[in-house]
């Protein structure tokens, strides 16, 4: 069991040591930075001197917090850690963790090297050992669970409950063998990463990401030119991404449902599967990589009309009514997939608020949108798609969070709530209260239908709300929205000060209320420390990934779309 001693709470004089900042700053940006172009990332520059030691300082009291972080017993990074009421001690800790977990714990550690908070040597420990560890938890052909107790290490239920009997039956209704895309999307990403930043742990890297095959997540079923091909089970929507995988469950009671949502966090599934090569005989679709390029086409942006391919008309379901002809613009587009030849045609469109085209995401959390971009460098490589739409979301929570909720800050996501109860919540931009005040935006409850549509700023309807903003929203803001990102940071450390203390930002707020809920979530707290290593040095993080192999593929088909209704 972890000791949780009492820890003295140290911050950083404003005043104190620029000269060391200073200094700092100008060794920090790594030498890959020297070659502008040669990986494809751009060279940011969207902030002053000023500013970026001023963020070195939040870097500082933020990694005080993974001094607590790791469970002594097993060595893994542990989900979350609450100080209730600003406690200078934890008073609880979540000992469970996820892939997620596991994955931005190594982004924290490596962006603490990158920013000298520790040095390399230090940073190659820390990362060792969570290999080490995670080296000899259960897992399914190197493909991790979805929740592990921290304090055995043994698969875990859920969060709070038991740990899974060792012969539990295989099925359905149970986490203890359900294995998720997207966790292992993140945990493959990260393990890119160490490969890439620390050479000297790239063995033992490689060793954890040979054995997974992320092609399991793909649905290789049988295909039409059509959305949807009505000879499946249920009219499924193939050439998209499963969720997850049960292992010992027969393939014919595996769930089919995918994510149609292409903007989303899952998409770093996508991009990692297209770019690792295939498993030895199980290349799908003729081409050579975990996962075909076919999921980058039959993914849906906007949930879309019927598809205009002969016969589509009379088996595709008309999802058209979702976006509402007064608020979407669109169209199809024919791509050639560069592998294949093979073309698809796919819906570009946009919802239009406020004057602010923008592709919406599932919830309307800006994690969704933003967190990809924090190792796929989606703003230098998708000008035109994903990185454009990057700017977009952080421009219509800026402009809906400030001008309609009328709160100082902004900042929706999926978090902790904002008091101490230990909950978790999603939180997004809706527009729940739009309807009524805006005539084009009609809401008809929980049963929207295409002659009584909910016409909302999100793509599920009401399943979020919208009274608490997350820190880390802002800092994932900072490579699409760098100056904005900034002040909406500085903000919420003067408008809220019982937010921010020895280790760096709590992890919500109510901006109406200013309650607080004084926990650090590993998770959201790497995303922040991941964002300055981006920030303060060039895009780091980024460029680690663009140096590997596994990133033509995020690259190339990156480049290849464009969406005209983003403008």
């Amino acid at each position: 069991m972890l000791s949780l001693r009492h820890r003295w709470r140290l911050a950083l004089p404003a005043a104190a040591g620029a000269a060391a900042i200073a200094t700092i700053l100008a060794c920090t940006v790594p030498a890959q930075a020297a070659l502008p172009g040669s990986d494809g990332v751009a060279n940011y520059t969207g902030l002053t001197t000023a500013q970026r030691a001023n963020l070195l300082s939040i870097a500082r009291q933020t990694w005080n917090f993974y001094s607590l972080d790791i469970d002594a017993a097993t060595g893994l990074p542990m989900d979350n850690i609450t100080f209730a009421g600003g406690s200078a001690t934890a008073t609880s800790v979540g000992r469970y963790a996820n892939p997620e977990d596991f994955a931005m714990y190594l982004w924290a550690v490596t962006s603490a090297r990158d920013l000298r908070l520790i040095s390399d040597g230090q940073a190659a420990n820390r990362i060792r050992s969570v290999l080490t560890a995670v080296s000899h938890l259960a897992n399914f052909n190197g493909l991790l669970y979805a929740w592990y107790d921290t304090s055995n290490g043994k698969v875990l239920t859920n969060p709070g409950q038991a740990d899974c009997a060792p012969d539990v039956t295989p099925s359905t209704s149970t986490n203890c063998v359900f294995v998720p895309g997207e966790g292992n999307a993140w945990w493959a990403s990260s393990l890119i990463i160490v490969r890439e930043a620390f050479p000297q742990l790239a063995g033992l890297a490689n060793k954890l990401l040979k054995p997974m095959n992320l092609g399991l997540f793909y649905d290789n079923g049988p295909e039409t030119a059509c959305n949807v091909n009505p000879a499946t089970p249920g009219d499924q929507a193939t050439g998209q991404q499963f969720f997850g995988y049960y292992v010992g469950v027969p393939q014919a009671q595996q769930p089919t449902g995918t994510n149609g949502a292409f903007y989303s966090d899952p998409r770093i599934l996508a991009y990692i599967g297209m770019g690792l090569p295939a498993q030895p005989g199980s290349a799908p679709n003729g081409t050579d990589h975990q996962i075909p390029g076919n999921v980058w086409w039959k993914s849906w942006r906007i949930l879309p009309p019927p598809s205009p391919a002969p016969g589509c008309a009379a088996t595709d379901p008309d999802f058209s009514w979702i976006g509402g002809e007064s608020r979407m613009t669109g169209s199809w587009q024919t791509y050639t997939d560069p592998q294949t030849g093979q073309q698809f045609q796919v819906w570009e469109a946009a919802f239009n608020y406020d004057g602010i085209k923008y592709i919406p995401t599932w919830a309307g959390g800006m994690f969704e949108a933003l967190m990809p971009n924090l190792i796929v460098p989606e703003t230098s490589w998708g000008t035109h798609s994903f990185g454009l739409a990057d700017q977009r979301t952080v421009q219509l929570q800026i402009q809906y969070a400030t001008h309609y909720l009328g709160y100082p800050v902004w900042g929706l996501s999926a978090s902790s709530t904002a008091d101490d109860s230990g909950n978790y919540n999603t939180y997004g931009v809706e527009g729940v209260g739009l309807p009524g005040k805006v005539a084009s935006l009609p809401y008809f409850g929980t049963d929207p239908t295409a002659s009584s549509p909910n016409l909302l700023l999100d793509q599920c309807g009401a399943c979020s709300t919208e009274d608490v903003v997350t820190p880390y929203a802002s800092f994932i803001a900072l490579d699409a929205a760098p100056q904005q990102a900034y002040a909406n940071i500085q903000k919420l450390r003067s408008l809220y000060p019982g937010l921010y203390g020895a280790d760096g930002f709590f992890d919500a707020v109510n901006p109406t209320t200013g309650s607080v809920g004084h926990r650090i979530l590993d998770l959201d707290d790497s995303m922040i420390m991941a964002a300055l290593d981006n920030a303060i040095n060039n895009r780091a993080l980024q460029r680690d990934f663009a140096r590997d192999p596994v990133s033509w593929a995020a690259r190339t088909y990156l480049e290849l779309e464009h969406n005209n209704a983003l403008g």
